[in-house]
């Protein structure tokens, strides 16, 4: 290799993927959500399309989070079971992304391909006013398109939507593989 590539600095292939230090200045991150929003909400016509667009932004943050999260928390093993990869989503990528675990996860009653993480007061949604006119926007569409992509680019595809209950609830539908492959799975 050139040595003018390689002077003082290492080689990112070389650079350990140990935990970097992560955090990041909360007025920081306000600010530059804030211009998210904006920014998607001048070229969108409806709320729908607005939570939509927030949406696809999370899913490529997702995408792009899930290699390093598991390579530095489970050694690069991934989960095979929908429990387990909903925990690794509630403790594990929540504390990277939100410096905290998600509140509650919890099972619907009545499906069992529907799940919902359950966030009283997300920190997404904390520095967002909404007016009256946009009252039903939640953005925490964002956050919905990053469980999604997680979720999906981990093997078990699925469809998160923002909802407003009980706080903020992210509710999750798997599609139906995802079960039958889980049961399958329990009855070896």
């Amino acid at each position: 290799m050139d040595s003018r590539f390689s002077r003082g600095k290492s080689s990112i292939l070389e650079r350990s993927l140990a935990r970097p230090k992560t955090e990041v200045s909360l007025s920081a991150f306000a600010l530059l959500f804030s211009e998210i929003v904006q920014y998607c909400q001048n070229r969108v016509y409806s709320v729908s399309e607005l939570q939509a667009k927030l949406s696809e932004l999370g899913q490529q943050v997702g995408c792009r989070i899930l290699d390093p999260l598991v390579m530095r928390e489970k050694n690069g093993k991934r989960e095979t079971k929908v429990i387990s990869a909903l925990l690794f989503i509630k403790v594990v990528a929540w504390k990277a992304l939100f410096g905290k675990e998600a509140d509650k996860l919890e099972q619907a009653n009545d499906d069992d391909k529907t799940y919902y993480i359950i966030e009283k007061d997300p920190l997404i949604n904390s520095y967002i006013s909404v007016p009256k006119e946009n009252s039903t926007l939640n953005c925490a569409s964002f956050t919905a398109g990053i469980v999604e992509s997680l979720l999906t680019c981990s093997g078990f595809p699925a469809k998160v939507t923002a909802h407003w209950h009980k706080g903020t609830t992210l509710m999750i539908k798997f599609d139906e593989s995802v079960i039958a492959r889980d049961k399958a799975l329990d009855g070896r």
